[in-house]
């Protein structure tokens, strides 16, 4: 399982990549598909969620809009244009992170 220090530092990243393949979410969905493509390794909590969804669409990267469902009022989020760009760098900087990562853990082989 991924300790809490971990998924915070690529929370962004996870809930940009969420959003370019779902279209749009609301905060609970988001949680629970994290939850079911980890099978349970990864619990995104509430008081880690909104906060990184506030940042993201405060950067101009999210917008929201809200639906009544079933008498209650839900938030669901959606990728602007400049949000789309930065899934792209984000899931580069990720990448290029991991790389580096396996080579100074030695998960790898440093020659091709």
């Amino acid at each position: 399982m991924a300790s809490n220090s971990m998924l915070k530092g690529s929370l962004q990243t996870i809930i940009l990549k969420l959003l370019e393949d779902n279209s749009e979410m609301y905060g609970y969905e988001i949680t629970q598909k994290v939850k079911e493509l980890s099978d349970g390794e990864l619990l995104l909590t509430e008081g880690a969620l909104y906060p990184a969804l506030h940042k993201l669409e405060a950067d101009g990267f999210l917008e929201t809009y809200t639906q009544v469902v079933d008498n209650r009022v839900r938030k669901y989020y959606r990728l602007t244009k400049e949000g789309g760009k930065e899934v792209r760098n984000k899931l580069k900087e990720a990448q290029a992170f991991i790389d580096q990562l396996q080579v100074l853990l030695n998960l790898r082989s440093t020659t091709k």
